[in-house]
């Protein structure tokens, strides 16, 4: 499994480094936009609207747009300090509480830890101590140049993080439209609505579910391959530079020989007279 961080986690006086792995894996069929006429991928460029020309990495600058058009500049000097200060590499458990405590609502995204070198002593305590308690952690910790909110807790043998929203990235369910208040409900229908919760209750098996849509998407996928109905991207002219060199050099040539000046046309030789020739004209007058 893939370690795409390294750090520690931090209570009391305890210190436990750990590795952190992608807990879950997104599965959607993507989907490449192709030009319609010769079925090449479509490439999105960075380009500068005010310059008309492609912009490369180096000259490109994180800006905040507090009004419209209007920005202030960070440096990436800026924002490596602020990282400094809170501790890119250290999970620090600021509280304990219980799991039945968080709405689902708050939860975003899974990672599963691994003790590293030397921490899995520290990293089996933690987890019996959660595990007797019943308690969870609620820890902060910077993953991807953010200050996450996340939760610490068991799942199977495994220590979990569960990065969280903070409570100001939760709208709130008051601005919901349209949600009715409480609705005057005959005691028949609720009743009936009841004895169906009851009959459709069962134990959650995750195993019991797929992602119907995405299995008839690749079957279908599959089935045109089977059948050859696919197609070929054209491929880039390769930018051969000796070619490129001799057709320059053709072209000139040919552009040369267009444009050298023609001959002028010779001027007929006149012929000499002679006193022959004046005798011949003069009998035949």
């Amino acid at each position: 499994m893939h370690t795409m961080w390294k750090g520690t986690i931090s209570f009391g006086l305890v210190n436990i480094p750990v590795k952190m792995h992608a807990a879950t894996e997104d599965k959607d069929i993507r989907f490449r936009q192709l030009h319609t006429v010769c079925q090449s991928p479509i490439k999105y460029e960075k380009v500068c609207p005010a310059c008309e020309r492609d912009v490369a990495n180096d000259e490109i600058v994180k800006g905040y747009e507090y009004a419209k058009n209007q920005f202030v500049l960070l440096e990436e000097e800026d924002l490596a300090s602020i990282k400094g200060e809170k501790g890119e590499q250290t999970v620090e458990i600021m509280d304990f509480v219980e799991l039945n405590e968080i709405d689902p609502i708050y939860f975003q995204k899974s990672y599963y830890l691994s003790p590293n070198e030397g921490g899995s002593k520290a990293y089996g305590l933690l987890r019996s101590a959660l595990a007797d308690t019943g308690k969870i952690g609620v820890a902060k910790m910077m993953i991807r140049s953010k200050e996450q909110l996340a939760v610490i807790r068991i799942y199977k043998q495994a220590l979990v993080v569960e990065t969280i929203h903070y409570p100001d990235e939760v709208r709130r369910a008051e601005d919901v439209p349209n949600v009715p208040d409480d609705v005057d409900m005959g005691k028949k229908e609720l009743d009936t609505a009841k004895m169906l919760i009851e009959q459709l209750t069962t134990e959650f098996k995750p195993e019991n579910y797929q992602d119907d849509y995405r299995e008839a998407v690749l079957n279908l996928i599959e089935a045109k391959k089977n059948n050859e109905d696919i197609t070929t991207a054209p491929t880039k002219p390769q930018n051969d530079q000796v070619s490129n060199l001799m057709d320059a050099l053709q072209a000139s040539l040919d552009k040369a020989k267009q444009d050298k000046p023609k001959p002028k046309p010779a001027k007929p030789k006149r012929k000499k007279t002679t006193a022959t020739t004046k005798k011949k004209t003069a009998s035949k007058s």
